[in-house]
């Protein structure tokens, strides 16, 4: 008897395993760690279950970064009450030497980005390339601290997945890219979370 129990056990955390499988070609099978602006370390998969906007980013850029959040808000605004709801924003600096978490919040409450729905993250340097890798992100640092990049929003599906990418920054979304950012958060089984404010 106690055998059965013990294969049905196997068996059992075998389904679990199965289902719970990211697909192979999920940004989330990396299992590098983050941090968060509050200092909170998270992997990629911790965020499984809900579409995710993703963009890399560094906090003294002062141009074009500017330009990527601004753009990332852009989508927001674009949205309905119960679609903003169910997306999540997400920030990676590529500079995690100088984007320290109390550096990364200081940006979050002067672009007045809502905890609840956006995070802005940092790693380490070996991860910040397999992550630009997977993003499909070049970047390059130069002698002076700054750095050459591709300035790129990627959506990603409930499981991680790359679904769209655009390039097009600015205050008016690339429309090819918002309909597949409805799509994505059209599809059942999204989760959503309270909308705090509407102005971010």
């Amino acid at each position: 008897m106690r055998i059965i129990l013990l294969l049905l056990g196997l068996l059992l955390g075998q389904t679990v395993v199965a289902a719970d499988a990211l697909p192979e070609d999920s940004v989330y099978q990396l299992r590098d760690n983050f941090t968060d602006q509050d200092g909170r370390e998270f992997v990629l998969a911790s965020r499984r279950g809900t579409p995710q906007l993703v963009a890399m980013f560094y906090t003294s850029c002062r141009y074009v970064c500017p330009l990527i959040i601004d753009s990332a808000k852009a989508v927001n605004h674009e949205l309905g009450p119960d679609e903003r709801a169910a997306l999540r924003m997400l920030l990676i600096s590529m500079d995690p030497v100088r984007d320290t978490p109390a550096v990364l919040r200081a940006t979050a409450d002067q672009r007045k980005l809502d905890s609840q729905r956006w995070t802005l993250a940092q790693t380490g340097k070996d991860s910040v390339r397999r992550v630009a890798a997977l993003l499909g992100v070049r970047y390059r640092e130069l002698n002076d601290g700054e750095f050459n990049h591709t300035s790129a929003l990627v959506l990603l599906d409930a499981d991680g997945r790359v679904l769209a990418r655009t390039e097009q920054l600015g205050s008016k979304p690339d429309p090819a890219f918002m309909d597949q950012v409805h799509a994505a958060l059209a599809k059942p089984g999204a989760k959503t979370m309270p909308d705090l404010s509407t102005k971010n």
